[in-house]
């Protein structure tokens, strides 16, 4: 069975064009033909600017409960961390699965069709497993798949609070005792997931976490993230320890490469830029969150042209709208440069889209042979009316509030014209998370 939309505004091979046919067949688009007014008559008539689904490359779905909370008085990141273990020491697997089912939703609802979900909550309060070493994961998998949501299980490795100090607190749960413990947990993950919109990778929490002579264990595995100097102290630790900065550690391990993700980059040195950069290593912002907790705002020109690839994530929630983090890129350096321009408005859509970071090579585009994912934007609306209708309309003066269908794999997951939908939404995102705070 196959499905005819024509779609009114549609970005397809790098720009926006108008009356574009698709055909969906198997999940997959069949037929992408621009310009099809007549030949699309027997098509489903779509309005708006129909994009490709959006990625959300680095997530971690429990901090959405600390919204409105943690920006509550002063502090930094590290008096913000001290209130993110304390929800970490409250979730059990059914409640994280309650509240990740609902922030996944409210992905959805903001056009995100794909998310990496870097987890390292992973058992007890003491430490010890749960009688499924995997509760916490298999909980995510069936919430993404309530949601609709094709979710990639970036299973961390958390050994240290940091640099050989033993873990503390909530950090018990996140540690499997070695990288050879928490290959077994990631195997049987694996092995138990059935295949479809649930796909496992790997995750390096830092270089804080993991010790130096365990990294060896993550050579080859793919896809490959890891926080990375989101702190100076991060970068002034690592060199105390090891004489060098985390860029070169994870150079010297043999850990860059098209396969793996730093995620902020946010303090760097010329010679990490081009280390990032001339290895093809992915690259992962979060301007939202960076801003949020006054992270500081990373050289993102500078990697991207040194030959970094970037995409982009949601993190901490401190909005989920990544038409907010695209243009923040943009935004964010013209504070930092008092300069404008950094960034076309296609390379940050392009930032915006990209899948392949997390492993997922065939979505991301319009295009036939791709998985027909589509995030349909009102061009209408208070924020996008007489914008253009284009790419500038999209990363510029758009919102997740503007997004009207989102449909991944074929399948439609988001109406926003469905009647109550917003506010059921709304509903679910408050009972979980009051749930997590009683």
């Amino acid at each position: 069975m196959s499905d005819r939309l024509l779609l009114e505004r549609a970005w397809v091979d790098g720009k926006v064009r108008d009356d574009v046919l698709v055909v969906v067949e198997g999940g997959r688009f069949t037929a992408v033909v621009p310009g099809a007014s007549v030949a699309g008559a027997d098509a489903e008539r779509v309005a708006g600017l129909a994009l490709p689904g959006l990625a959300n490359c680095h997530s971690h779905a429990f901090h959405r409960a600390l919204r409105g909370r943690t920006q509550r008085g002063s502090g930094t990141f590290w008096t913000w961390r001290e209130q993110m273990y304390d929800v970490a020491g409250r979730l059990t697997p059914e409640g994280y699965g309650r509240l990740a089912r609902a922030v996944f939703r409210e992905m959805v609802a903001g056009g995100i069709t794909t998310v990496g979900e870097f987890h390292y909550l992973h058992h007890r309060p003491d430490g010890t497993a749960y009688d499924d070493p995997n509760a916490f994961g298999h909980a995510l998998a069936d919430a993404a798949r309530d949601a609709g949501i094709r979710l990639v299980l970036l299973n961390a490795c958390y050994l240290s609070s940091g640099f050989g100090a033993p873990p503390t607190t909530a950090q018990l749960r996140y540690v499997d005792g070695s990288a050879a413990g928490w290959s077994d947990r990631t195997a049987r993950l694996t092995g138990s997931v059935a295949a479809g919109r649930l796909r496992v990778g790997a995750a390096i929490h830092s270089v804080r976490a993991v010790p130096r002579e365990e990294l060896g264990a993550f050579r080859d595995r793919a896809p490959l993230h890891v926080h990375l100097s989101e702190q100076p102290a991060e970068n002034d630790d690592c060199r105390a320890a090891y004489g060098v900065t985390p860029t070169r550690l994870l150079h010297d391990a043999g850990l860059l490469g098209h396969g793996t993700t730093v995620v902020h980059a946010t303090h760097l040195t010329d010679e990490d830029v081009a280390l990032l950069g001339d290895s093809g290593t992915n690259a992962c912002f979060c301007p939202t969150t960076e801003r949020d907790l006054g992270d500081g705002i990373g050289p993102g020109r500078r990697l991207r042209d040194a030959g970094a690839r970037l995409s982009l994530g949601s993190d901490s929630h401190a909005v989920v709208d990544l038409f907010e983090e695209m243009r923040a890129l943009e935004l964010d350096e013209r504070l930092a440069t008092r300069t404008r321009g950094h960034w076309t408005a296609a390379e940050l859509l392009a930032a915006g889209t990209r899948h392949d970071s997390l492993g997922v090579d065939d979505a991301g585009a319009i295009e036939v042979g791709r998985r027909a994912d589509l995030v349909v934007v009102d061009t209408r609306s208070v924020r996008t009316a007489g914008t253009g209708a284009d790419e500038h309309t999209a990363v510029f003066a758009a919102s997740a509030t503007d997004v009207v269908r989102t449909m991944v794999d074929g399948r439609v997951v988001w109406d926003r014209d469905e009647d109550g939908a917003a506010e059921a939404l709304g509903r679910a995102l408050a009972t979980a998370i009051e749930e997590v705070w009683r």
